[in-house]
């Protein structure tokens, strides 16, 4: 077994680690295709070699190969650390500073195996959001970062470790970059070439950026969005006995039960692959009031009548449940919209879709009329056949969804590009004379959360570094108590949105969220963020906190990202396919006080679908961290509200306004409506 200072020590090659291979008893990704000429399969090799001094090429090479032929890249198994990879509390690493510690503890909860989803590929969840793109990338980064100084930064390129370069203490630690490719080649064809070429990366959304604290990190934002979903389509805060319909049990989907607990509603989740099954239900995200034994589960694929059983004793007792539907997605729509053919009973309220169709053939979504193993090997033996087979399930899945929702169930899309690559498969979402982001199902962030965005709510998150509970549970509710302060003092609007998070603060222990790091995540605004931060440091300096505190956030949220189809997808001046906002935000957060930033191609809704950036920010304690802090946090959510205040939200323009009340330095360009459209009229028919 490694120890923390053997993997800092640089690539093992004297001498070189025995080659294990794949370890079986973990979940793998699935087997890329990227067609490669065979010239292009010789530059991939040269590439991985290159990590390599000449000495070892005649022993790596026939493996890599190998590594290229069987499973579509060169991952380097042999360089898989023995070392458990999980969050070490942070003055374990050996390093020169805590900020480069800091970054390595997240780096390790990334790839810890109770939280990524294929931990020996370096995919965090997603499929395919990559960590790194080999294993040898892992043992640099970890070397460089044991080596750093605070007048050094680390350059990332992708997964590659470009170097340490001098800088100065105020500057990020870390700069990284994923999938920066050129617009006319940012491709999915071109991705998956790249990627096995070895020199461009999927980074998601947090895998790249090394910011991914477990499903919770999403269960908050699900629940929130089922709750407002509630409020908007049925009229209600009360869920209790209402029924919400989705798929999907992997990195980000596996939120999706427990947020319907939370909601108080009951959760149906189908999910084609037992292994993540199996993994959310033994860490208590699955069926967390009823259970269906896993050795029953393929009956239950099999089985109708334990689901409505269920459902109508459920909606009954209005009693919030979760259950585990073993099987396709397309499978349980088409029996539930057979059981309203047959009885008239609608059993379903709310319903949408988590599988990951940012990436369709490849793993993301898996085809009706094939087992998962099936499946897995159409895919790589005949991709055409399985691209054929997914798209047809799209349209099969529409097909019953749009028959439900003219029997009165409501319907959105989670930004996951479902209802584009269903567009894309010729399903019937079409929506007509709507705009190019537009289809018959809204985003829940045109319907849901958009708005929430534009008060400059979003996915605020901290991760206690000395990986002890009672100092995550301090911070609770040092959370709790800095909302409930501020929220005797703002409007009913905002304070529906700060009661929502001081519930969520104040029961997120009793509902066991921690996968991996000890991490808590809320949604909060502009004015909470910063207090919250300043509040936990000034903790840290006190000792009530014992270690520092990591803050970050999903780079979903009102300024990370430029998602036409997801986060500005209620955009609609025309600016919806821009990516400014992303790329300032991204460089913003470097020179106001950032530890590490992150800019990615792709995340949530796929490569060359959306531009997103990130940061990372180590509180110690110091005076210095406030500052930073308050600095930092104050333009990460100003940039995104200023924007949508351009584009005409309402939201955003009384959000911004107040926000420049309260501070001088802060002037931003404001919008002039247009009052009376006749004018348009007029000048466009003259």
């Amino acid at each position: 077994m490694s120890s923390l200072k053997e993997i800092c020590s640089g690539l093992p090659l004297d001498p070189l680690p025995s080659n294990r291979g794949r370890d079986p008893d973990v979940p793998h990704a699935p087997i890329r295709t990227p067609n490669l000429t065979a010239e292009e399969k010789r530059l991939a090799l040269r590439n991985a070699l290159r990590y390599f001094p000449p000495s070892h090429h005649a022993t790596l090479a026939p493996e890599f190969a190998q590594e290229l032929w069987q499973y579509g890249h060169i991952y380097m198994y042999r360089f898989c650390p023995t070392l458990h990879m999980r969050a070490y509390p942070i003055d374990q690493y050996p390093c020169r500073t805590r900020q480069a510690a800091s970054i390595m503890l997240m780096i390790m909860n990334n790839l810890d195996p109770a939280v990524a989803q294929f931990p020996q590929e370096l995919v965090t969840y997603g499929g395919n959001g990559q960590v790194f793109s080999n294993w040898a990338q892992f043992h640099l980064v970890m070397h460089y970062l044991s080596e750093m100084t605070e007048e050094q930064t680390l350059v990332m390129y992708s997964g590659h470790p470009m170097g340490l370069f001098p800088s100065l203490p105020s500057s990020p630690r870390a700069i990284i970059t994923n999938g920066m490719v050129i617009p006319n080649y940012s491709s999915k064809n071109q991705y998956e070439k790249m990627f096995a070429l070895g020199v461009s990366m999927y980074g998601q959304m947090t895998a790249g950026s090394y910011c991914y604290i477990g499903p919770q990190g999403i269960v908050h934002g699900t629940m929130l969005t089922v709750l407002n979903a509630g409020r908007r389509y049925l009229g209600s805060d009360d869920l209790r006995g209402r029924v919400l319909v989705t798929s999907g049990l992997g990195g980000m989907s596996g939120a999706q039960a427990k947020a319907a607990v939370i909601a108080g509603c009951i959760g149906v989740i189908a999910e084609v692959d037992e292994a993540p099954l199996r993994k959310r239900h033994e860490q208590g995200w699955l069926m967390e009031t009823k259970c269906i034994p896993l050795q029953n589960l393929s009956a239950v694929k099999h089985s109708n009548s334990y689901y409505f059983v269920s459902f109508r004793e459920a909606k009954s007792s209005k009693t919030p449940l979760s259950l585990g539907f073993h099987g396709n997605i397309v499978d349980l729509w088409e029996r539930l919209l057979l059981e309203y053919e047959r009885t008239g009973e609608l059993l379903v309220d709310l319903g949408s879709d988590q599988t990951s169709l940012h990436n369709p053939y490849n793993g993301g979504y898996y085809p009706v009329r094939l087992s998962f193993h099936q499946a897995n090997q159409l895919m790589t033996t005949d991709p055409n056949r399985f691209r054929t087979m997914v798209q047809e399930s799209l349209r099969r899945q529409i097909k019953a969804i749009n028959k439900l929702s003219d029997a009165g169930m409501f319907f959105w899309d989670y930004g996951n590009a479902f209802l584009l690559e269903a567009q894309r498969a010729g399903a019937e979402v079409e929506k007509v004379g709507g705009g190019a982001t537009e289809f018959r199902y809204p985003s829940y962030v045109q319907h849901i959360m958009g708005d929430i965005f534009s008060l400059g709510f979003g996915p605020f998150r901290w991760v206690c570094t000395s990986g002890d509970p009672q100092d995550l549970s301090i911070t609770d509710n040092i959370a709790a108590t800095v909302l409930e302060e501020i929220s005797a003092s703002v409007n009913n609007q905002i304070r529906q949105q700060y009661n929502d998070n001081i519930r969520w603060i104040r029961e997120a222990g009793k509902h066991k969220m921690v996968v991996g790091s000890q991490a808590r995540i809320l949604y909060s605004d502009q004015k909470g963020r910063v207090c919250i931060a300043l509040a936990i440091n000034q903790a840290i300096a006190d000792g009530r906190v014992s270690a520092p505190v990591v803050i970050s956030r999903d780079h979903h949220d009102v300024s990370g990202t430029d998602s036409p189809f997801r986060e500005t997808s209620n955009v609609y001046d025309g600016s919806a396919f821009c990516a400014d906002m992303a790329v300032q935000n991204f460089v913003g957060d470097a020179f106001r006080g950032a530890t590490w930033v992150a800019l990615h191609n792709g995340g949530g809704v796929g490569w060359g679908e959306v531009m997103n950036g990130g940061f990372g920010l180590l509180l110690d304690g110091s005076e210095e961290a406030a500052k930073r802090a308050s600095l930092m946090l104050n333009w990460d959510v100003s940039n995104g509200v200023a924007r949508r205040c351009w584009s005409g939200n309402s939201n955003a323009y009384e959000t911004i306004q107040r926000t420049m009340e309260g501070n001088r330095q802060l002037r931003v360009t404001m919008p002039f409506p247009v009052q009376d459209e006749r004018v348009l009229d007029r000048a466009l028919q003259g």
